[in-house]
């Protein structure tokens, strides 16, 4: 039965009826948060809340491109009201152009004059008309908007390492080279800055279905010959290059790309190892964004908290060539990939954006957070329009969906200081689904202030928080809870705010405070002393 479609008296009655197993497996008494203040652990990375920007549906036309023309506000073509909302939440990173995009992009198609620009078929998402309005210059002016950094996937499945080299070529070198020249002939005289460079997307599936030997001897000429000429960019600002990695639990590429990097020489080197995985429910995905029931929240749920193990598994292969942890894991595509809306052309991959995203949002957050020491980098899938969208739009609306206000909740962990929590989750039951009652990760923001954020998980019941801070005194914890009167509550351009952050407080005692979480809820706070 689906929970949007339930009468009042019909689901008081079915909630009636449950309590009696439900309440065996629901402790109510309150769950003990310790925050060891005196212990801290790594770096939180700001990277791991990146953001990822492909030639998919709406992602980019209509997203963020609307052309200079258009009478939605914008600045030079780019929506204002999606550059502010993304402003707001400072996005580090951008990856562009795909995903299964980038193996087919060949970057001049996207240069010069828009009425000269080769119209092409997006043979990868839809079959629709894929004008290359949107290309270099325009990506970089929007990531300049935003204030972020650029992450360009160059074309390893179809493309050339000439291409390759020439584009970032173009991006980067001198205006007195030709290359240079070039650029300032299409708008833009200094050289562009490039801090991540992929080399090629998914290179065992839509990239080119390639063993990992065949794709580690094909990237090693990417890696030696695509150079960066950005005289700024040296030292800690130098482009980190980051090759294919695993696809979910396969551990092929990990083992092959980290084995070649093992014994690499002066000639190549990598920054980084990709990997994908998704929270879908089974393959293809069929789960519904909207209407969704307890049940199916649950097995999402539980598939997104496997994120954990799949890091540790493939961190620990990464730890037997990179026992120093150099390589960082960078997790470039993940988020709930579900079934498209009713409607809309599937491949589009168009989804709303639930209660249930959130938690899954902070849950990863959280386990990113954990592992801050090899996972220093991550984009969700996707920033507008596609997928566990930020954003939603529909030519001049625009409406900000739950994930996006974890990511906003979320701003005191970006380059913030893990510091350990211990705290006994405790179990309740969704059917045959056991599932832990609350999660919490705690940090310490750049001017040294504590932060503490639990997830209550269970979509019926509000849970007590004991949280205790030995050796410091408490005084207040002040911050903000998102939760929904369901959890598969959406906002829409109808009603935009049926989910949003409310002004949330503890009562302080002593070395201590106690938290009350609503049920279906993420709770971030700051620990004042």
């Amino acid at each position: 039965m689906m929970l949007d479609l339930v009468r009042p008296l019909a689901a008081a009655l079915m909630l009636a009826s449950a309590v009696p197993a439900i309440a065996q497996d629901r402790a109510s008494g309150p769950v003990e948060v310790v925050v060891d203040t005196a212990k801290p652990g790594s770096k939180i990375d700001r990277n791991i809340f990146g953001q990822f920007a492909e030639h998919l549906g709406t992602g980019i036309y209509g997203g963020v491109w609307v052309g200079k023309d258009s009478t939605i506000p914008n600045v030079r073509g780019i929506r204002k009201d999606v550059v502010a909302a993304l402003r707001a939440i400072r996005v580090p990173n951008v990856r562009w152009p795909g995903g299964c995009f980038a193996d087919e992009y060949h970057w001049r198609h996207g240069i010069g004059p828009a009425k000269d620009r080769r119209v092409t078929i997006n043979s990868n998402w839809g079959g629709s008309t894929e004008p290359n309005t949107f290309g270099t210059h325009e990506f970089m002016d929007f990531v300049d908007q935003i204030g972020s950094e650029a992450y360009i996937s160059v074309n390893v499945g179809s493309g050339t390492v000439a291409e390759a080299a020439e584009w970032v070529e173009y991006m980067t070198a001198d205006p007195a080279t030709t290359a240079g020249k070039e650029r300032a002939a299409n708008g833009r005289k200094a050289p562009y800055k490039i801090k991540y460079l992929g080399l090629g997307n998914e290179s065992w599936g839509c990239g080119g279905s390639m063993t990992p030997d065949y794709y580690v001897d094909l990237m090693k000429p990417f890696a030696r010959f695509v150079r960066n000429y950005n005289p700024a960019q040296t030292g800690d600002q130098a482009m980190q290059r980051i090759a294919v990695g695993p696809n979910d639990a396969d551990t092929g590429y990990t083992e092959g790309v980290m084995k070649a990097w093992k014994g690499h020489d002066w000639a190549w080197n990598i920054e980084g190892l990709s990997l994908h995985h998704y929270t879908t429910g089974g393959w293809p995905p069929s789960y519904p964004s909207v209407n969704f029931d307890e049940g199916a929240y649950a097995r999402l749920v539980k598939e997104t908290l496997a994120m954990d193990d799949l890091i540790a598994k493939h961190g620990a292969i990464m730890d037997r060539y990179d026992p120093e942890k150099k390589v960082p894991l960078v997790i470039d595509e993940w988020g709930l990939w579900l079934a498209p809306t009713p409607g809309t052309n599937p491949g589009f991959l168009q989804q709303q954006n639930s209660m249930r995203d959130a938690i899954a949002a902070s849950l990863n957050l959280n386990i990113f957070a954990r592992h801050a020491d090899r996972v220093r980098m991550t984009n969700i899938a996707q920033m507008v329009n596609v997928l566990q969208a930020m954003i939603l739009t529909d030519t001049d609306k625009m409406v900000l969906t739950p994930t996006y206000h974890i990511f906003r909740m979320y701003l005191p962990f970006q380059d913030a200081t893990f510091v350990p929590v211990r705290f006994n989750a405790g179990t309740f039951k969704q059917g045959d689904i056991e599932l832990p009652r609350v999660d919490a990760v705690a940090v310490r923001d750049t001017a040294g202030k504590l932060w503490l954020a639990v997830t209550n998980l269970d979509p019926a019941r509000p849970v007590r928080i004991s949280g205790r801070f030995p050796g410091m005194t408490v005084r207040a914890a002040r911050g903000e809870v998102l939760t929904a009167p369901r959890v598969n509550s959406v906002n829409s351009f109808d009603a935009p705010e049926v989910v949003v952050p409310k002004p949330f407080a503890g009562k302080a005692e002593r070395d201590g405070v106690t938290l009350e979480l609503p049920s279906k809820s993420v709770a971030v706070v700051q620990i004042e002393s």
